[in-house]
């Protein structure tokens, strides 16, 4: 696995949004902050975009600007500025060619999963799961600080409390996961990954639970969760239910769909689309400790 180079003071860090449109006014606080952690900041014209609809430009300019910046030697980093959904639209026409000989960090959530798989199971790449521009705006709390530490090379350590459905238990291996809704999307596609001897991380957000019953199954069913060698629930924000009731909890759901397996599981670590978000190195080796007070997920 290769590790991109930490960042030094001086570093320039580009900002693009390759899905959902972004205000350019929300990501202001974001460029303050890192100028004044000593970093350059370029932003892309997707950023602020004139689009007319969901999108912060066309699939063309969107894959444009983010080439761009995947090729350019004196972009040390890239920050996407929002998630929601288009990543997927334009994954396929992108060309790492140059990003393979010179990489850099790829920083973001949601619907940037996509690139975290994608990168991982192709390239062997680490890419950091953490907060995107947006989140700057809720001041520099402990999980804008993760950021900052991963950034420059710092290795984590994260506590987390106990649960009930808990699995005690120690597991190490390289950290994968991401957005749920998203890793079953993948499945199939260049973007696909393996699990085998990982630990796995998992959140979402405004599903119904039917629906990550049914996004469980399918990881389930494809041999996600068959040989992991840990698994890490996060955050399952603005959760909805039917008319008729599910009848189930997310937790409930996802204890009784693991209730096969023996390997540590850690229910509520701040990994999420809510301000708890931690950075994660996504390739990264990780271990993960399942105790009866509390739970320790160190980077190695």
């Amino acid at each position: 696995m290769t590790i991109p180079p930490y960042l030094k003071k001086g570093d320039t860090i580009g900002i693009t949004c390759p899905a959902g449109y972004m205000a350019a006014e929300k990501a202001q606080t974001c460029i303050q902050t890192l100028q004044a952690w000593g970093y350059k900041v370029i932003v892309g014209k997707t950023l602020g975009s004139n689009s007319q609809n969901y999108f912060s430009g066309s699939d063309e300019e969107r894959a444009e600007e983010l080439q761009t910046m995947l090729d350019d030697k004196n972009i040390n980093a890239i920050l996407f500025g929002r998630g929601g959904y288009g990543m997927s639209r334009i994954i396929d026409n992108l060309n790492f060619k140059k990003f393979k000989k010179t990489p850099k960090w790829l920083i973001g959530f949601s619907d940037i999963t996509v690139m975290h798989t994608h990168i991982f199971s192709n390239y062997k790449i680490a890419t950091l799961h953490a907060p995107m521009a947006g989140a700057f705006n809720d001041g520099q709390n402990e999980y804008i600080l993760s950021l900052k530490n991963a950034l420059i090379g710092k290795k984590a350590t994260y506590h987390c409390a106990a649960h009930s459905y808990n699995k005690q238990g120690s597991a190490t291996g390289k950290l994968l996961g991401g957005n749920l809704t998203l890793l079953a999307n993948v499945i199939g596609t260049a973007s696909d990954y393996d699990t085998k001897n990982a630990i796995l991380f998992i959140e979402d957000i405004g599903e119904y639970l039917y629906s990550i019953d049914r996004l469980l199954q399918q990881l389930k069913r494809s041999g996600k969760l068959s040989k992991l060698s840990g698994i890490i629930i996060g955050g399952f924000t603005d959760m909805k239910d039917t008319e008729r009731p599910f009848g189930k909890t997310v937790e409930e759901i996802i204890k009784d769909l693991l209730a096969d397996y023996d390997y540590p599981v850690c229910y509520h670590f701040p990994v999420s689309h809510a301000k708890e978000n931690v950075a994660l190195k996504v390739g990264a080796t990780y271990n993960l400790q399942v105790k009866n007070k509390k739970s320790v997920l160190t980077e190695l």
